[in-house]
């Protein structure tokens, strides 16, 4: 075994690593040596959001600082042990399964500040941590001169600084893989050297030294290196140029009830261009909220079918396809037969959808990820589009460009802006078109904040806006009343509300069948109801120009960009729009900023860098991306100069066409997954 393949060994090589200890690594994520050099000591707790207890989202994951004030350990068996922790005078519960007294008490001793990590959960209208993990502790748990680090139970820290000490040991000298000049930047210090230098000391006294600066771009130019690899393999694709007729593409646009923006423009030019080389396209159209995105997408769409081809158009749910479909259908039926196909269609209606599109007589099909399974034959499909794309990550995106064959171009939207740190660590793989005009039709939507007290104000102000003719969306986390949490529901607020408007009123929820939730749209859409109480399943893509109120209750419990994209529900049309977001007495700094930031901007891409500031990387955006790099180290706030000397050496080595295989070793530790085909 050579040494760089003892990195990637399973930590069992290790000597005194049996089944038990094997199982507690296995717990913390730990299962190869390289893993176990990741687990730092006091795992990077100078990054964690000083979070009040009463900011927490029910499902993230935080760093609290707490005190044990008081232990519960009941004498009856199976029932869980708890220890009740304050911090600013609130109180939450941390509970343990199978934990023994004597190690809840080393681990959590009472009256002292401690550093614990874990998911927050609401169990009977108190937050909670259960099995939480321990970050930082001045309790004699940690032992003096030794590496500090967060443990589970069955792993001791005796044990566990002997194992990483063995590993020291056995550590190799790895052959550099940075060019000269970037090496230059850390003093030319050595991986090994960086590693061992960050396990001596505490994260705190060495995150802004050489040796872990040296890591952290290790850490991202692997990612940027994989990105780029992953650009030129698809570019080498050599496909059939698809011919484009710019005299048809120009009566569509003359067709049209608006005039396009120069951002829609440019990136239609650009989707052009790529369809007529003969490289494969794998483009990027991003654009806030209401920016325009769809109509590129579509005359994109409409050109490809002129020169020949189909088009499938991905929707993220069925509520978003079915808009996309009765949009292409109103709009451009003279110019396409579309179809729409998900997975509640009736197997002899699907039966038929397939059978017509294996003989082109569909020439555009949209729907959910069904469009997509190998059942499905397409004709001669030459252009995928993937709108809302977010939870795809690189290596989902690399296989759907293949399952498209060879010359079928791929593009996909995102209406959710990145920050700038952020463009090349989630869409490095991919060409970027960016729309940052709205069209000029389009107001901007005055934001305003109101206490929940003052809920006989914001019922007077919808009153007035419904005797001028206008339509509302009323937001509610939850669809019933929870003894959990204390957010109004869409249920009983449906209630509240039918009591005051009658019949104007309906509802809209996840839980509700396809059927019904068409209903109820329509209904929307004809006008037959004024206010739509709903859960956060319009904040994608729902399409209504004459909404142009939007309230939303427990504002202080949403992310910022979720927040932007619920606002962006409204304000689609030629009129004035108005978001309200209500929030309790009582709000914490963080919610008070995210609603003061809200308030003042309209602009997506300067709101995603403000979240990314306040809420972190581990939750970047307000959702979970599932295809996000998660980095160990490195932090695009922290380490913003390091990504831009990244991108910097990324696009030199594009220019000097550099062998990637050449940085093979540096891509394979830092991502199991990575697409290199070369053999190390």
């Amino acid at each position: 075994m050579s040494n760089f393949e003892y990195l990637l060994s399973p930590i069992d090589r290790i000597k005194g690593v049996g089944k038990k200890t094997l199982r507690s690594f296995n717990k913390k994520k730990i299962f190869t040596i390289f893993d176990l050099l990741w687990h730092l000591p006091v795992s990077k707790i100078e990054t964690a959001e000083d979070t009040e207890i009463e900011d927490l989202q029910i499902g993230k994951n935080y760093n609290l600082k707490v005190k044990p004030i008081k232990y519960n350990f009941p004498r009856i068996r199976n029932l869980p042990n708890k220890v009740i922790c304050e911090k600013n005078g609130e109180r939450i519960d941390c509970i343990f399964f199978n934990s023994y007294e004597g190690y809840i008490r080393k681990l959590l001793p009472l009256n002292e500040e401690t550093i614990i990590s874990g998911k927050a959960n609401n169990f009977r209208n108190k937050f909670q941590f259960v099995n939480p993990r321990l970050v930082k502790s001045n309790n004699s748990v940690l032992i003096d001169d030794e590496n500090k680090y967060s443990l589970t139970e069955g792993l001791t820290l005796n044990k566990y600084n002997q194992i990483i000490n063995s590993v020291f040991q056995n550590l190799p000298d790895l052959d550099e893989w940075l060019p000269k000049e970037i090496s230059n930047l850390f003093d030319n210090v050595s991986w090994k050297e960086c590693v061992i230098k960050i396990h001596k000391e505490e994260i705190t006294k060495v995150k802004d030294t050489k040796y872990f600066r040296r890591l952290v771009f290790d850490e991202i130019f692997a990612n940027f290196l994989l990105s780029s690899d992953i650009r030129s393999k698809i570019k080498k694709i050599k496909k059939k140029n698809k011919t484009l007729d710019t005299k048809y593409q120009n009566k569509i646009i003359n067709n049209l009830k608006f005039k396009l923006t120069d951002d829609q423009i440019s990136a239609l030019k650009n989707i052009n261009k790529d369809m007529e080389s003969k490289q494969k396209m794998f483009r990027l159209l991003q654009g806030d909220v209401g920016s325009g995105k769809t109509i590129v997408a579509v005359i994109s769409a409409l050109n490809a079918i002129r020169a020949g081809y189909q088009v499938a158009i991905m929707a993220p749910t069925e509520i978003l396809a079915i808009q996309h479909y009765k949009f292409i259908l109103e709009n451009f039926k003279d110019f396409c037969s579309p179809e729409i196909l998900t997975g509640k269609i009736e197997y002899k209606k699907r039966k038929k959808i397939l059978n017509d599109l294996l003989k082109n007589k569909i020439n555009i099909l949209i729907g959910t990820h069904s469009l997509f399974q190998e059942k499905i034959t397409y004709f001669n499909l030459g252009l995928i589009i993937i709108d809302e794309q977010h939870k795809f990550g690189v290596n989902q995106r690399k296989k759907l460009s293949d399952k498209g064959g060879k010359d079928c171009d791929v593009l996909v939207m995102s209406a959710t802006p990145i920050p700038r740190t952020m463009m090349m660590t989630i869409y490095g793989d991919m060409d970027i078109s960016l729309i940052k005009t709205k069209p000029k039709n389009r107001q901007p939507t005055k934001t305003y904040s109101k206490n929940e007290t003052k809920i006989n104000e914001v019922i007077n102000f919808i009153k007035a806006e419904i005797s001028k003719d206008n339509q509302v969306f009323w937001v509610c986390p939850l669809i019933k009343e929870s003894k959990k949490m204390d957010h109004q529901s869409t249920t009983e607020k449906y209630k509240y509300l039918s009591k005051i408007f009658k019949d104007k009123v309906d509802i809209i929820h996840g839980a509700m069948g396809k059927e019904e939730k068409d209903n109820v749209l329509n209904k929307f859409n004809d006008r037959n109801i004024d206010i739509l109480v709903s859960t956060t399943v319009i904040e994608v893509g729902i399409d209504f120009p004459n909404a142009n109120v939007i309230v939303i209750e427990n504002s202080n419990k949403y992310g910022l960009s979720q927040l932007h994209q619920l606002r962006g529900r409204v304000g689609r049309g030629n009129k004035e729009s108005t978001c309200i977001l209500m929030f309790k007495t009582g709000l914490s700094e963080n919610a008070r900023k995210r609603i003061t930031i809200l308030k003042n901007s309209n602009d997506g891409f300067k709101i995603a860098e403000e979240d990314l500031k306040i809420r972190g990387y581990g939750d970047i955006l307000g959702f979970k991306q599932s295809g996000l790099k998660k980095y160990n180290l490195a932090d695009p706030i922290q380490h913003e100069d390091l990504f831009k000397v990244a991108e910097k050496e990324i696009k030199k080595i594009e220019k000097k066409n550099i062998k990637i295989k050449n940085f093979n070793k540096l891509i394979k530790l830092y991502d199991k997954v990575a697409v290199i085909n070369d053999t190390i």
